[in-house]
């Protein structure tokens, strides 16, 4: 059991965690035609849209309630309700999801009240758009903490209890650590046992990289209001990472059969997903599954002489940095150090003996001795000054392309994963010389005794006369 604690530090320095309201709109930004929106000042919004947009490379839809210092004093309630009807003339989405940040949370704005004196005097004109709002002051919590918010509300706001359950329907709620590539392998597995699948939200309709035939200012996909009022008729839930807590209980309160998993990163999780689906649907693992776990067991098989022994440093989101820890020490190499964004019950069960609530200057210092640093881009620096490679895991990663399409779950992507890894100690092996094979020393005095006495060879290119002694080189 590891021991969790927080830095003690006046400041951060080089920060890991990034903040609430951003992890939120992150979720809506899985929502179909939604309009996120950040209320408070532009720099909130525009510092976080910047990162996804080079994280992404896409074009991201976010939109501000641009407090000042006048509107902060006096209320929001003028800011959000001109902003909410240009979203509604310009884009007229079908969700407009409101995040607070820190500024109007200190303020103590009441949003949820604002909203109802405006869908009261502006109801005609909002007509076909809904309006969701969460709590997330970003001076406490971090990403994954905005991203679970943000769907607890969504749940609240629009999932009633249904009647009868649809068969075959399975919910998933992914965690803000899985890529847009990950829920697409969820998707896949479900389908496969001939269940369909409703992932709320679901990036990999809007952030996985496509062009659409036609512009569109809103979200280019995810998930429909109606997938997620869909979400009470579901015949089972399933929910992906510890953050998804809060909604599976608000789901469980009204009836519908939930399992949450603490990941899917890992042969023994990826099996008890298999399970499950085996269970609910009735049939047997398809062949190719069966394929995919063989794979798997050889990866792991080939993976283990190059993971087995290595000392790992990594630095993530709680859910993320337990999926990567748990297969790491899987692999036999060990989690030396782990620092993290915020609080999870799950941290005390990362392979470790301590986990740090900290930044990635205390990474660093942990990381000392390390032979691989794991965490996102704004660790590069750190892995340069420690001299181990650095693999690049969560948001951001602005320096690499093709972000949205990493997979490390499942079968398919815990091999890749394994891979990559493997991969990336080999790329830096030391990679061995004729200097490696020293000749023994009766060899070497040998040879400069017979180089100083010469061999009486008049030759200019005999190499007795030769500043250098040729000593050949005899294969071990």
């Amino acid at each position: 059991m590891a021991i969790v604690h927080d830095s003690k530090k006046a400041c951060a320095v080089n920060p890991l965690k990034m903040s609430q309201p951003l992890g939120a709109c992150y979720a809506f930004l899985g929502l179909a035609s939604t309009m996120p929106m950040m209320h408070g000042s532009q720099g909130c919004t525009s510092f976080g849209l910047v990162l996804l947009v080079r994280h992404f490379k896409e074009a991201i839809p976010m939109q501000t309630t641009a407090m000042n210092e006048v509107s902060t004093i006096l209320g929001g309630m003028d800011n959000i309700e001109q902003a909410v009807l240009n979203i509604k003339k310009r884009a007229n989405p079908a969700l407009i999801a409101i995040a607070s940040t820190g500024l109007t949370e200190t303020k103590g704005d009441d949003v949820d009240g604002y909203l109802r004196l405006i869908r009261a005097k502006h109801a005609e004109t909002l007509d076909g758009t809904e309006i969701v709002y969460v709590s997330t002051p970003d001076y406490v919590g971090a990403f994954q903490d905005g991203w679970a918010a943000a769907i607890k509300a969504l749940v609240a706001a629009f999932v009633t209890p249904a009647e009868t359950r649809v068969t075959g329907r399975i919910g998933v709620l992914p965690g803000a650590h899985l890529t847009p590539a990950d829920l697409e392998e969820v998707r896949e597995l479900i389908e496969a046992f001939g269940l369909d699948a409703v992932l709320v939200p679901d990036v990999s309709g809007s952030l996985d990289g496509h062009i659409p035939e036609d512009f569109t200012p809103t979200t280019l996909g995810g998930a429909t209001l109606d997938d997620i009022r869909g979400l009470g008729a579901c015949e089972h839930v399933i929910a992906i990472g510890e953050q998804m807590r809060g909604a599976v209980e608000r789901l469980e309160a009204i009836g519908v059969p939930c399992t949450l998993f603490d990941r899917l990163t890992g042969l023994t999780a990826t099996d008890a997903l298999v399970a499950l689906l085996m269970r609910l649907s009735g049939k047997p693992a398809p062949a190719r599954l069966k394929r995919q776990r063989g794979q798997l067991q050889d990866a792991m098989l080939d993976g283990h002489f190059h993971l087995g022994g290595k000392r790992v440093a990594i630095g993530a989101e709680p859910d993320l940095l337990f999926a990567l820890s748990s297969l790491i020490a899987e692999m036999g190499g060990e989690v030396a150090a782990a620092v993290t964004t915020t609080h999870s019950p799950l941290l005390v069960r990362v392979p470790t003996e301590e986990v740090l609530v900290g930044d990635l200057e205390d990474l660093e210092m942990r990381a000392v001795g390390c032979d691989l640093l794991i965490t996102h881009a704004h660790g590069r620096q750190a892995a340069t000054r420690l001299g181990i490679p650095l693999f690049r895991a969560g948001i951001p990663q602005f320096d690499r392309i093709g972000t949205a399409h990493q997979l490390s779950v499942g079968y398919r992507g815990t091999r890749d994963l394994i891979f990559q890894l493997a991969n990336i100690f080999l790329a830096h092996m030391h990679a061995h010389g004729p200097e490696d094979w020293p000749l023994p020393a009766e060899a070497v005095a040998a040879a400069q005794g017979q180089s100083a006495a010469g061999c009486g060879c008049a030759s200019s290119s005999c190499s007795s006369v030769s500043d250098e002694v040729v000593i050949p080189i005899i294969p071990a």
